[in-house]
């Protein structure tokens, strides 16, 4: 089977970096796979993208040596079935807030008897290789997104799950759920200590763990304090960045623009 280069990194401590794809475009999955990212995440919960979109896009990141994911719209076993069957080689469930939520996550992303996923991989088979039925329960990669004061309570429950390899956290959700605000500088302690303690608590039960941030350089910072998987921002939020950017360049220089905070 074709390997799961991002989990090969990730279990040799290596720290990766995450594309994230909000707008319906093959193309912009191909520039995103040939840039350099370890996985490029094509995103159905908050993105522009159905399951037609994500299907091409998946195909055009085969042309590259980025490891395709994908986040799910909910905790909907059939849809993460599908997208598994359409190519994906992980997925980001948001929303996971107990150890049954895990379950039901974990169980529909693999083969019997660890799971209950159905039969049927069409594309992942023609991407993943002929032996794909034999490995995807090891290659396919299972992350659990961590957005709610509940998750964070039940945090060590939710690692507890067999078959479950990482965590994910969602800063803007968990921000709303702590009483702050989205797109926010999260300078926020309570937030930061959140953050924190659900890194933490991952690490000590052996998971990888993941969190969205909004630039490069945040994303430096993550890695630093013991993030496996760094987002960068959107590919939405680094286009408007990078226009507004070469507007106020023409129009006299000035400071650089600051990317937008669209994020999730």
């Amino acid at each position: 089977m074709r390997p799961n280069t991002l989990k090969e990194k990730m279990a040799s401590g290596q720290p990766t970096t995450c594309g994230w794809l909000s707008i319906p475009s093959t193309y912009s999955a191909e520039l995103a796979g040939h840039a350099g990212f370890d996985t490029v995440l094509v995103d159905l919960q908050h993105g522009m993208i159905d399951f037609q979109a994500a299907l091409e896009m998946l195909q055009a990141l085969s042309s590259t040596s980025a490891t395709p994911m994908v986040r799910a719209t909910t905790l909907d076993p059939a849809a993460i079935m599908h997208l598994l069957d359409a190519g994906a080689y992980g997925v980001v469930c948001p929303m996971i807030s107990t150890a049954a939520q895990c379950e039901t996550f974990v169980s529909a992303c693999r083969y019997p008897p660890r799971g209950d996923r159905s039969y049927g991989p069409a594309r992942g088979l023609l991407f993943g290789g002929a032996d794909y039925y034999d490995h995807a329960d090891s290659h396919i990669l299972t992350w659990a997104m961590i957005e709610t004061v509940e998750g964070v309570k039940n945090v060590d429950a939710i690692c507890a799950t067999p078959g479950l390899d990482g965590i994910f956290i969602g800063p803007n959700d968990l921000s709303l759920a702590l009483g702050g605000r989205p797109g926010a500088d999260f300078s926020d302690q309570k937030l930061i200590d959140t953050i924190e303690h659900v890194r933490v608590r991952s690490k000590a039960a052996g998971k990888f763990i993941g969190i969205y941030t909004g630039s490069g350089e945040a994303g430096s910072k993550r890695i630093v304090q013991g993030f496996d998987m760094v987002t960068l921002g959107n590919d939405a939020s680094q286009l408007t960045g990078a226009m507004k950017a070469a507007i106020a360049s023409a129009k006299g220089g000035g400071a650089p623009v600051a990317a937008s905070k669209t994020g999730y």
